[in-house]
């Protein structure tokens, strides 16, 4: 069992890092690998009215696996980091090149982390009682 969560708290970790390269790095990592052109962005849904899907599942997936390694403890912490990082991130592309600060995907970033706040919640209500 402590293995497992080794497991779950290295790939968040790991999702951590990748996360934060694929936002500073100038233009579309996966554009690139997929369509061998950096400025086409791969999208695995259509966008939702406000805010940019591909950034909602990102974050959701993200504070879901940070939720998982430290759902024991330091989840206050934790939330405060990924809503930070989720602000953060967006704010950064103002100044990195070919990239551009756009509110739907600081939107999807929000409410990714946002999501999986709640359902931890819930959980907690549930689990609690």
């Amino acid at each position: 069992m402590k293995k497992k969560f080794l497991f779950i708290k290295m790939t968040f970790h790991i999702s951590n890092i990748g996360l934060i390269l694929i936002y500073l790095y100038p233009g579309s990592i996966f554009g690139w690998l997929l369509y061998g052109d950096k400025l086409k962005q791969p999208q695995l849904t259509s966008d939702f009215l406000i805010f940019s899907s591909n950034h909602l599942y990102a974050f959701f997936v993200l504070s879901f696996l940070g939720v998982l390694s430290y759902h024991k403890n330091k989840v206050e912490i934790l939330f405060i980091y990924l809503f930070s990082i989720s602000i953060f991130l967006e704010l950064c592309q103002i100044l990195i090149p070919i990239r551009t600060f756009e509110y739907q995907d600081l939107v999807g970033n929000i409410f990714g982390v946002f999501l999986t706040y709640a359902l931890f919640l819930i959980y907690k209500l549930f689990n609690n009682s």
